[in-house]
């Protein structure tokens, strides 16, 4: 097991975000803005949920690392800190997922 967490990968990625690198697909994505960043998450999405129904295992640990990683990007560029819904996370725990499901506003 490794040190590396999503708040490792985080820090990165802000660090990354406004460089002036121009192979760094982090800056690309944050001076295409919120669209393009979001869009990202979505196609990475789709890609594992494709993995996972396949079955094809090392497809889906790519694809998870990719839409991890364009979903910090995304909390990135919203001003979002990964606390924030690590916070949100623990705050669900002592109940179940049915309730808490149930308990959110609908619309």
């Amino acid at each position: 097991m490794t040190d590396f967490s999503l708040s490792d990968l985080e820090k990165i990625v802000r660090e990354r975000a406004h460089s002036d690198d121009p192979d760094s697909w982090t800056a690309k994505l944050f001076a295409r803005g919120i669209d393009k960043a979001a869009q990202k998450l979505g196609e990475e999405a789709v890609e594992t949920v494709i993995a996972a129904v396949k079955g094809d295992k090392q497809a889906l640990v790519s694809e998870s690392a990719d839409l991890i990683y364009h979903w910090l990007v995304v909390l990135g560029l919203s001003g979002v800190p990964l606390s924030d819904v690590f916070k949100e996370l623990e705050s669900r725990t002592g109940r179940s997922g049915i309730a808490e499901k149930a308990s959110r506003p609908k619309g």
